[in-house]
């Protein structure tokens, strides 16, 4: 009877080990998986980089295609239209409310646009009263960042209060708005003009921390499976 009777004491010893096993593979798995997502978001981010540190591209009057310069520094020389102005509101700098100036440019020797986000002004005492922008006239000079609205970089949504005042902006609605040929993309400005306006803009986020985060959490958590079973072993043993 003795060895009828250890087969299932066996077998209920078995069934935690392998259950830890598996614990411990599927989460040491995901935990290296996470380490393989972090190190391709380095790799690109080390390219994002290298676009941003190369030559600016011109932008010209022909449309062309925004995943050809998304990200890339881009030049562009025409006239601002100020009339044709948004002012995308609650952009907050340093804890201040206030907005970002966003003005279409007509590309020189074109009846093309791209837009330009100028930078940010603070909002006044009186939420009703827009900021007075000063916008540089006749032909000017703007260099900056190419960017896609509705990506990381600008985070947008569906809402917009009409008028000059918009919540957010993507390119489809400004088209919609406005009857203007634009480039589908927007200039991130960083070139001084004499406007008074704030460019400070973040550096693009590709989520690396993230996924060193996320493979911390996989990897603490197979050590927590092994201490579990180790403890509750010893504890069956100290029993027994």
């Amino acid at each position: 009877m003795q060895p009828a009777m250890a087969e299932p004491a066996r077998r209920s010893s078995l069934w935690p080990l392998l259950a830890t096993i598996a614990g411990i593979g599927i989460t040491v798995a995901l935990g290296t998986w996470q380490l393989g997502r972090a190190q391709e978001k380095r790799e690109l981010k080390a390219r994002l980089d290298a676009l941003a540190a190369g030559p600016a591209v011109r932008v010209p009057g022909a449309e062309i295609a925004a995943g050809d310069v998304e990200l890339r520094r881009v030049e562009a020389r025409g006239v601002f239209e100020p009339r044709h102005t948004v002012y995308l509101d609650n952009r907050i700098h340093h804890g201040r409310p206030g907005y970002h100036v966003v003005t279409p440019l007509r590309i020189e020797d074109s009846i093309r646009y791209v837009l330009v986000n100028r930078g940010w002004i603070a909002a006044g005492a009186e939420r009703a009263r827009l900021p007075d922008v000063s916008t540089p006239p006749g032909l000017v000079a703007v260099s900056g960042t190419a960017v896609v609205p509705g990506k990381r970089i600008l985070e947008l949504s569906e809402s917009v209060i009409e008028g000059e005042v918009w919540q957010n902006l993507t390119i489809e609605r400004y088209r919609a708005a406005r009857p203007l040929a634009i480039q589908p993309f927007v200039i991130l400005q960083q070139s001084p003009l004499p406007d008074g306006l704030t460019r400070d803009w973040p550096a693009p986020d590709v989520g690396i921390d993230k996924h060193y985060g996320y493979a911390f959490q996989w990897f603490a958590l197979a050590a927590t499976l092994l201490i579990f079973y180790a403890v509750t072993r010893y504890r069956r043993r100290q029993r027994a």
